[in-house]
């Protein structure tokens, strides 16, 4: 039951913040591309991208994780890449790269309590670390637009299996305006509605348009 004198305008403790954040992002490569029919890749690609330019604008660390890459899956999706210029992907050979101590390290390296994670494939690289990072006390944000599986199927039915155990499905966007919050931050308002107009669809034409017919906020 609510207590009336005890409620103020206070965030939720579960919300992102800038702060407490990091993104993993995971085997965004060819050949497990070659493999993903959840989705349009090209969408995947847009909101792996995005999110990427998102953490960018908050300072909010990220680790990049490759499978197998001179041998079978190749290299990391080129747009991402660029986003990381002097980033080295940590190359695995374990599916579940919460197995891989470079990985984990890499994480508890900055500190974070709550991983937001995304990559290919949902129902095997992506469930298998969430639930293995929660299982551990991480709160584990999955936005599931920058992942996909082999089939709509497994996709769907990872992502029910990990919020069965306390994963939170997102979305880019929704990470993106979790860590603002609040236009009035004008230091990160620009360089977000930059990512919104790059990536954001209807949403980003829509402040395209706003900017050119009304001018700055």
């Amino acid at each position: 039951m609510v207590n009336i004198q005890a409620v103020k305008a206070d965030p939720a403790a579960q919300l992102l913040t800038p702060h407490d954040s990091v993104v993993v992002l995971v085997d965004h490569q060819p050949q497990m591309f070659f493999g993903t029919t959840s989705t349009d890749r090209g969408e995947i690609i847009n909101a792996t991208v995005a999110l990427a330019k998102s953490a960018k604008v908050f300072g909010v660390p990220v680790v990049l994780t490759t499978v197998a890459s001179k041998t079978f899956s190749g290299p990391l999706l080129p747009p991402l890449a660029e986003q990381f210029p002097d980033q080295q992907p940590i190359d695995r050979t374990t599916m579940n790269c919460w197995e891989d101590q470079r990985v984990v390290d890499a994480v508890k390296a900055t500190g974070r309590p709550k991983i937001v994670l995304a990559g290919l494939w949902t129902e095997v690289c992506i469930s298998l670390a969430a639930l293995s990072a929660t299982d551990q006390g991480y709160q584990v944000y999955v936005p599931t637009d920058a992942c996909g599986g082999v089939s709509v199927d497994a996709h769907n039915n990872a992502i029910l299996r990990m919020s069965q155990r306390g994963v939170v499905p997102t979305t880019w966007l929704t990470t993106l305006l979790e860590w603002q919050r609040d236009w009035s931050r004008t230091e990160t308002y620009e360089p977000v509605t930059d990512v919104v107009m790059q990536h954001a669809g209807a949403y980003g034409l829509g402040v395209t348009y706003a900017h050119a017919m009304i001018g700055g906020h």
